[in-house]
């Protein structure tokens, strides 16, 4: 049994999937509680090339808090992925690796990554090594829809965000400042 000075300082690993809207706007309040208490925090994002409005709140307002994107500002076909969709996820994936064994940040968030894998953009086996590698003080969240089960069985919390009701099967559109 670990010492609750030991239990203290060893990093989690959180997971936020499930097919509700907010699973990446969970993780961008985990960075921003966080930082508040001292954290440095590094996010990943996976397929997306966008600065969506809390990418450019953070670039504003957040100097502990450092991105990268690895995806075009488009959307990534399940079934008809294009060769640079896995080149920048491949990408992605090194540079968490980097990231996570650099010594620079105390939480590392991989946006997207989930839907990385059940898009057979990089692998399972790839990830839980990522997981399973990490500094053991490093906390690491990883979002996305889709996560399998062999990575919910390895995190220390996993939340499920659920779709009860969204404004698009009304033909609300996607906004600013909501969507992106």
């Amino acid at each position: 049994m670990e010492s609750t000075a030991t239990m203290a300082k060893r990093g989690l690993v959180m997971v936020i999937t499930g097919n509700g809207k907010g699973k990446t706007t969970s993780a961008f309040g985990q960075a921003l509680r966080a930082i508040g208490q001292g954290y440095r925090v590094c996010m990943i994002q996976f397929m997306k090339g966008r600065k969506y409005g809390e990418v450019l709140a953070a670039e504003k307002y957040l100097p502990n808090f450092t991105y990268y994107q690895f995806g075009l500002d488009s959307f990534v076909m399940r079934d008809n992925t294009a060769p640079v969709d896995i080149d920048l996820a491949k990408l992605g994936l090194e540079k968490a690796k980097e990231v996570i064994n650099s010594g620079e940040f105390d939480m590392v968030i991989l946006d997207e990554i989930n839907v990385a894998v059940d898009f057979n953009l990089i692998t399972k086996a790839e990830v839980l090594q990522l997981v399973r590698s990490k500094p053991s003080d490093v906390d690491i969240m990883l979002t996305g829809r889709y996560a399998f089960e062999e990575l919910k069985e390895l995190a220390d919390m996993v939340s499920e965000v659920k779709e009860i009701k969204h404004h698009y099967a009304a033909g609300i559109k996607d906004r600013a400042g909501i969507e992106y």
